[in-house]
């Protein structure tokens, strides 16, 4: 999952070597941070933040199929 979300990033930014997914195991889910380029974080994000929900519904249905949880968190 963490490949996912890092190749559409990466693909989203001006500065793709910038970009930098952590994956962390907690009790019931698996928690994605997402760390990009501070002049990038818009383009992430998106108007209203529509960029951020549609990835973050990518990950959970893509999760869903694994019958895992995922939350992803952009970091600032």
């Amino acid at each position: 999952m963490r490949e996912l979300v890092e190749l559409i990033a990466k693909s989203l930014v001006d500065h793709p070597d910038d970009v930098e997914v952590t994956e962390t195991e907690e009790d019931d889910s698996t928690r994605l941070e997402l760390r990009v380029a501070e002049e990038d974080l818009g383009k992430v994000i998106g108007k209203q933040g529509r960029t951020a929900r549609s990835i973050r519904t990518i990950v959970a249905t893509a999760g869903a199929r694994l019958n895992k949880s995922f939350v992803l968190e952009i970091i600032e």
